[in-house]
């Protein structure tokens, strides 16, 4: 039977995407305590296409917050395969947002609001956050935007 987050996920019309695998040398997700960090997850869709480019250089605020949007929807998906019920889920802590940005872009947080709404549309007040949103001069893939969260959990 499905939990109260998934659920939700179908109430909003959302569904999860497989766990990315890492692209490099790491693993997706560390349990430690009642934390679960995950990795960056970069702004690739459960279909395999990646929305890329730069913020501010091709790429616009809309666009920016869609591609936050994807990077949350694998965040929650690899909470799922590290935890096996989203509802262990006590409350996302912090999320750190990348914004792939040309020098004079400054709406860094509204990229990142892509991933705080979601989190809080999925989650509700579970989902709300501490956060950064950094520009930086490129992402692995050309990615738009990553995102990588500290959640505090429950045991199983």
């Amino acid at each position: 039977m499905a939990g109260a987050t998934e659920k939700r996920l179908l109430e909003l019309g959302l569904a999860l995407p497989p766990a990315p695998a890492p692209v490099a040398n790491y693993v997706p997700t560390v349990i430690t305590g009642s934390l679960l960090f995950v990795s960056g997850q970069i702004s690739r869709g459960g279909d395999g296409t990646t929305l890329t480019g730069k913020l501010g250089a091709g790429v616009d605020v809309a666009k920016g917050r869609e591609a936050a949007r994807i990077c949350a929807l694998n965040i929650l998906a690899q909470a799922d395969a590290a935890l096996g019920n989203l509802d262990r889920i006590v409350r996302v802590v912090k999320l750190t947002g990348f914004v792939n940005a040309a020098p004079n872009f400054v709406d860094h947080p509204q990229v990142v609001n892509g991933a705080s709404d979601l989190l809080v549309e999925v989650l509700g007040d579970r989902g709300r956050h501490t956060r950064s949103a950094v520009g930086v001069a490129g992402l692995p893939l050309d990615a738009a935007v990553e995102v990588e969260a500290i959640l505090e959990i429950s045991r199983a």
